[in-house]
C-alpha cells in the first residue's frame, strides 16, 4: 500500500552506525605561516599523526525514524518526537512548504527539538530551490547558509547532513532532559563527544535504575504477538525481565530484545538512549498503545506525560455480505487491532444489513486503508456504510444522544437541535489561486481567518470549517482548483450548531441503510444528485429496470432510471408465424414486470467503495 500511494503509513525505525572523518583544522596548523625550522616541521607532523590517530575512526550511532506526514496520522507523530532529541525537517525541492509541513514543525518545537532545515530532490529538473530556501527561511527565521541541500538519489549533501547531525544533535538523556527547550539544546563535535563520554561512563549507573520506556509504534505477527519499538530512558532490559504496560496496566515478559538496523536484530541488552524492539508475545488486541510508557515491574512512577488515546474522527459501519461470515469479520478486526490500536470498532445491528460493526478512524485515509486490508488480507466480501462523523443531537423532550451512523440519525420533526465537529484548518497555496480558493470556501461554509506570505510565491490561509464538509470531498476541489498545488492540514476545534438532515438512498423502491447520509439542508439538492448520478454510472445493469432515488425533507429530491439489460428471445427463430414471436416477446415482458416487483438488487462492495471514494 505505501508503495502504491507514495506514503509512508507506517513509522520506519532505523538504526545505523556512521564513521565520521574528521578533517584537520587549518586553525590548528596554519599552512600560511612559513615553517621556520626542521624542528618544528617534525612538531607539526607528530601533532597531525596524533590527531588521525584519534579521530579517523570515530563512530556514532544514529537511530533515526521516519514519520508518516499524513494528518491523519498526526498523533503517532507526535509521540515519536518524543522519542527522539531531534528532528529534519525535509522540504521537497519541487514543492515547497507544505500545510503538513506546519502543524509537524509545531509539534517538533513544542517539544524543545532541534530543527534541521534540509531540501530534498535538489537533482529534480522541477526543483525551485532559491523559491524554497526563501520559504524556509521566512519559515525558520534562519539563514539560507543553515539550509541543507540534499538528494537521496545521487548522494549529494548526504555527508553534510550527517555530519551536521552529529555536531548539532544532542545524544540521548534522560527523560526530563529530552523534553528540554530548543535554546538549551547542546551545540559542537567536541561537546557531544564529552556528553557521549559521561554518558558511557555512567552506563553502569544507569542499569541500575528502574527500566522505563516509550512506545512509539508496534506491530503484531502470530507467533510472537506484539512487539513494541520503544525508545529507552532509563535503565536498561534484557530478554526475560519481567516489565508492565503502565496505562494498560499489563505484566508480560519479555521474550526478545533488539535493535533495528533495518531489520530486527537481537541484542543481549537495550540501554539507556537507545531505540530498539521489545517482543512481549502479548496475542490480546488493546493492550499495545502509542504513547504507552513501559516499565519495570517495581516502578511506581506515572506513565510519562502526555498520552491520549486518539478519539474517531470518521465512523462507518462494516457488514459482512453473508451474516455466515460475521465470526470471521471479527476475527480479521481484532487482527487490525492488534497492529492499529487508533482503529476501533464495536458490534452493531442494522434490520436491512444485520449484524456488523460500527468502526472509528482517525480520517479519511486511515478508513481507506483499513477498508483495503480488510480486502486484501481477509478476502472478506463486504458492505461498507459511507464514512460519517458523530452528531449529537438534543430531542424535542430534553434528552440527548451521540449519532455515529447516518442511517440512525432522526427524523427532523423529533430533533431540537444538532451539534457538530468543526476543524481549525492551514491551507497553502499559490497567491494566484487565491480567489478561487476563497470562492471553493463559502461552498464549503468554511470561514477565512488570517492570511500570511511564505515569500513571494506562497501563501498559506488560516480558516475554519465543519467536518463534515471537510469529509465531502474538499481536498480533492483543493488541489483541482490549485492544479495540484494547494495543501491542507487540520485539527479538530470544538462543536457548532449544525443544519443538517439525512439523505436516503432508495434503489427499487427500497432504502439502502449503507448509502445513507447526514448533509447540509442547503446543499440537499446538489447532494442528491450527485449520489443518483453516481450510482447510475458505476451500479451494474439488471435483468429489469431499476429507479434510484434519493429522499430528504419528507420528499423524494432526485430520481434516475437505470436501464435492463436486453435479449432478444427471439434471436433463435429464423422466421414462421410472427405471432409466435409476439408470444414470446409478451411473456419476456411479464417475466421483467414480476422480476421488478419481487427481485432483490445485489449491490457488489466496488460500489460501497467507490461512493466512498467520492467522499
Amino acid at each position: 500500500l505505501e508503495r502504491e500511494r507514495g506514503i509512508t503509513i507506517k513509522m520506519q525505525p532505523v538504526r545505523m552506525v556512521y564513521r565520521q572523518k574528521f578533517p584537520i583544522s587549518n586553525s590548528q596548523f596554519p599552512i600560511n605561516e612559513p615553517i621556520s625550522n626542521e624542528n618544528s616541521n617534525i612538531e607539526n607532523s607528530m601533532k597531525i599523526a596524533k590527531l588521525k590517530n584519534e579521530n579517523s575512526n570515530s563512530e556514532y550511532i544514529l537511530n533515526l525514524i521516519d514519520t508518516p506526514g499524513h494528518i491523519d496520522f498526526s498523533y503517532e507523530v507526535s509521540r515519536a518526537l518524543r522519542a527522539v532529541e531531534g528532528s529534519l525537517l525535509l522540504v521537497d525541492a519541487t514543492q515547497g512548504v507544505q500545510a503538513q509541513t506546519l502543524t509537524t514543525l509545531g509539534m517538533a518545537q513544542s517539544v524543545g527539538l532541534m530543527i534541521i532545515p534540509v531540501i530534498s530532490k535538489i537533482d529534480s529538473p522541477l526543483a525551485r530551490i532559491d523559491e524554497v530556501l526563501d520559504e524556509i527561511k521566512n519559515l525558520l527565521k534562519v539563514e539560507k547558509e543553515e539550509i541543507l541541500l540534499v538528494s537521496g538519489k545521487t548522494g549529494e549533501g548526504v555527508e553534510e547532513l550527517l555530519n551536521t547531525i552529529i555536531k548539532k544533535v544532542p545524544p540521548p538523556t534522560d527523560a526530563e532532559s529530552s523534553l528540554r527547550s530548543a535554546q538549551n539544546i547542546a551545540d559542537g563535535t567536541q561537546k557531544n563527544a564529552e556528553l557521549i563520554q559521561r554518558q558511557s561512563a555512567s552506563s553502569q549507573r544507569e542499569s541500575a535504575n528502574a527500566f522505563r520506556a516509550l512506545v512509539f509504534d508496534f506491530k503484531y505477527s502470530n507467533h510472537r504477538g506484539v512487539t513494541v519499538f520503544v525508545r529507552v530512558f532509563e535503565g536498561s532490559v534484557k530478554q526475560g525481565d519481567k516489565l508492565k504496560f503502565k496505562v494498560a496496566d499489563k505484566v508480560f515478559q519479555s521474550l526478545e530484545v533488539g535493535i533495528l538496523s533495518p531489520g530486527e536484530s537481537k541484542v543481549s541488552e537495550l540501554r539507556a538512549g537507545e531505540i530498539g524492539y521489545i517482543v512481549t508475545g502479548i496475542k490480546e488486541p488493546g493492550i499495545a498503545s502509542v504513547g504507552d510508557t513501559v516499565t519495570s515491574v517495581e516502578d511506581t512512577g506515572p506513565a510519562m506525560a502526555g498520552y491520549d488515546k486518539p478519539p474517531g474522527v470518521v465512523w462507518a459501519s462494516v457488514y459482512p455480505e453473508s451474516q455466515d461470515d460475521f465470526t470471521l469479520l471479527r476475527q480479521a478486526l481484532l487482527k487490525l487491532r492488534l497492529s492499529d490500536s487508533a482503529f476501533s470498532f464495536e458490534e452493531e445491528s442494522s434490520g436491512v444489513l444485520g449484524r456488523g460493526f460500527r468502526a472509528g478512524f482517525l480520517g479519511m485515509l486511515h478508513l481507506e486503508i483499513i477498508t483495503e486490508r480488510l480486502k486484501r488480507e481477509f478476502d472478506l466480501p463486504l458492505v461498507i456504510t459511507l464514512p460519517s462523523i458523530t452528531y449529537r443531537i438534543v430531542y424535542k423532550d430534553g434528552h440527548e444522544g451521540k449519532i455515529y451512523t447516518p442511517s440512525l440519525f432522526p427524523e427532523d420533526h423529533l430533533i431540537n437541535s444538532v451539534w457538530e465537529p468543526w476543524v481549525n484548518a492551514t491551507i497553502i497555496v499559490p497567491p494566484k489561486f487565491i480567489s478561487t480558493v476563497i470562492q471553493l470556501l463559502y461552498e464549503f461554509e468554511a470561514e477565512l481567518g488570517e492570511t500570511k506570505d511564505f515569500g513571494e510565491a506562497r501563501t498559506s490561509l488560516n480558516l475554519e470549517m465543519p467536518l463534515r464538509e471537510l469529509m465531502r470531498g474538499f481536498f480533492d476541489k483543493l488541489k483541482s482548483v490549485t492544479s495540484g498545488f494547494g495543501s491542507m492540514s487540520y485539527s479538530i476545534s470544538g462543536e457548532r450548531l449544525a443544519d443538517v438532515t439525512r439523505l436516503d438512498i432508495l434503489i427499487a423502491d427500497e432504502i439502502v441503510p449503507s448509502l445513507a447520509k447526514v448533509v447540509s439542508k442547503r446543499q440537499v439538492e446538489t447532494e442528491s444528485e450527485a449520489d443518483v448520478d453516481k450510482l447510475v454510472a458505476i451500479l451494474p445493469r439488471q435483468m429489469f429496470t431499476l429507479k434510484i432515488q434519493a429522499k430528504a425533507l419528507g420528499r423524494i429530491i432526485s430520481s434516475r432510471t437505470l436501464s435492463g439489460m436486453k435479449k432478444d428471445v427471439t434471436q433463435h427463430m429464423y422466421g414462421g408465424d410472427i405471432t409466435r414471436k409476439m408470444k414470446l416477446r409478451e411473456k419476456q415482458k411479464k417475466g421483467k414486470k414480476k422480476m421488478k416487483g419481487h427481485g432483490k438488487v445485489n449491490i457488489p462492495q466496488d460500489v460501497f467503495l467507490k461512493m466512498i471514494r467520492r467522499g
